[in-house]
């Protein structure tokens, strides 16, 4: 029981430390596909 503790303490450290990270490129990709939308608006082939 004390090692599933242990080792649950540690996974939610590391998810801590990576939920930035994973905020950040997530910030990026929907950047990315807004920019992508609103110029297939704005100059339509």
């Amino acid at each position: 029981m004390n090692a599933v503790h242990n080792g649950y303490k540690g996974l939610a450290l590391v998810f801590n430390l990576n939920w930035e990270r994973l905020l950040y490129v997530a910030m990026i990709l929907v950047a990315l596909y807004a920019g992508a939308y609103i110029g297939a608006l704005a100059f339509p082939l």
